[in-house]
């Protein structure tokens, strides 16, 4: 029987500003361009809550304005222990995020992964945080990369080929 409600993805880093907006904004141009709109929940938290109301950092904006992307009227988040509950997969940018998340995580449906778990064919397994450094074009190459893999690892788990 096929799943009637739609699938909850939430991608996380540390503030919630640059790379889980980022990567929410790329997915969510991907599930539109495979039509599959109706089928997802997306969303996007940070670990930290330094950032709580504001929109994404400038950087995100421009490489996701240089695509074509459109990031809406995002803001930033905290995660909640309820995501865990509401979510079906939710996405950790890097190992301190993943660990972070391992520690809030209840006993829930949830699948928590890192994002470049899902790009296998590269030699990174973490998402730089380019906050400090820049460098958002090779996150948004990286994000692009992990979400692609991302969205085919749901779409064959979930029975959306």
């Amino acid at each position: 029987m096929e799943r009637q409600e739609p699938i909850g993805v939430l991608f996380v880093c540390m503030g919630n500003i640059c790379r889980s907006p980022m990567a929410e904004a790329v997915f969510r141009r991907l599930v539109a361009a495979a039509g599959l709109d109706e089928r997802f929940f997306i969303d996007s938290a940070g670990t930290g809550n330094w950032h709580v109301g504001e929109p994404p950092h400038h950087g995100t904006l421009a490489v996701l304005a240089r695509h074509g992307i459109d990031p809406g009227n995002q803001r930033a988040r905290q995660i909640t222990r309820s995501d865990f509950d509401r979510f079906d997969y939710i996405v950790a940018m890097d190992h301190e995020n993943l660990a972070a998340l391992q520690r809030l995580r209840r006993d829930t449906r949830a699948q928590v992964s890192l994002l470049l778990s899902h790009a296998p064919g590269l030699s990174v397994r973490e998402v730089p945080d380019p906050y400090y450094s820049g460098g958002f074009d090779q996150v948004f190459d990286l994000v692009d990369a992990g979400c692609r893999g991302l969205l085919a690892y749901i779409r064959e788990r979930e029975g959306l080929l």
